[in-house]
């Protein structure tokens, strides 16, 4: 189903951190969203998510718009978003985690299907399911963050950063599983700190600055981009 998002405009009090930004992730495709910190990935993000009511432009899904919808309700729709920060209940098992990411489904059959297939994705949580998700690596806790996503049965799925502060092995994990999620049918928009690993990953990519886009296209492309490897990729 495609997310498209028209002249988005989004900010903090007075200061409006996104000035008409458009994108669109299509059916089946992972979209990296780059630029530097405070370029307004995060508050894009948001904005989409509902966790940010935009004050103009336009968010659908599939056609049915999401701009003013509760939070709650656009992840019954099929948009879920994995928070910068993991933000996990650290008190509470890693089964019980999971649970709540499927707090808005009512199908159990369903239900038991997703939990199975994050099982497959992630081993290391079938294998610690009573243990507390605050007492979990790093890594695992991401790994715990993005079942969770999971669990709602999304149609698209927001990242945010993450592969923030793991070390490169967990990265290639996090990553790999983000592959296998898309291949499974769920389309993907990712901002991620490491922009190379993001354009290998990517169908297509999108560049902001202070909250516009500057650059879009194919990601292959826009690894090879000068201007990109200077600004991103170190070269």
């Amino acid at each position: 189903m495609r997310l498209t998002v028209e002249g988005l405009r989004a900010g903090y009090g007075a200061v409006e951190a996104l000035h008409g930004v458009d994108l669109r992730v299509e059916p089946g495709e992972i979209v990296a969203l780059l630029g530097a910190n405070g370029a307004g990935k995060t508050t894009t993000l948001r904005a989409i998510s509902g966790l940010l009511r935009p004050t103009a432009g336009a968010i659908r899904l599939g056609g049915e718009p999401l701009a003013g919808v509760p939070a709650h309700a656009i992840v019954a729709r099929g948009v879920v978003q994995v928070p910068e920060g993991r933000r996990l209940f650290a008190t509470l098992t890693v089964r019980e985690n999971l649970g709540l990411g499927a707090f808005a489904r009512r199908d159990a059959a369903g239900v038991e299907a997703s939990r199975a297939f994050v099982h497959r994705l992630f081993p290391v949580l079938a294998a610690r399911e009573r243990q507390l998700a605050g007492t979990l690596s790093g890594g695992e806790q991401q790994m715990l963050a993005v079942g969770r996503a999971l669990m709602a049965d999304p149609k698209v799925l927001l990242l945010d950063e993450p592969s923030l502060g793991l070390a490169p092995i967990l990265v290639r994990t996090i990553l790999a599983a983000i592959r296998e999620v898309n291949a499974a049918g769920v389309s993907v928009l990712l901002v991620e700190q490491n922009a190379r690993a993001a354009l290998r990953l990517a169908h297509r990519a999108y560049v902001l600055v202070t909250g516009t886009v500057a650059l879009e296209g194919p990601a292959k492309e826009l690894l090879e981009d000068p201007g990109v490897k200077r600004a991103y990729l170190g070269s």
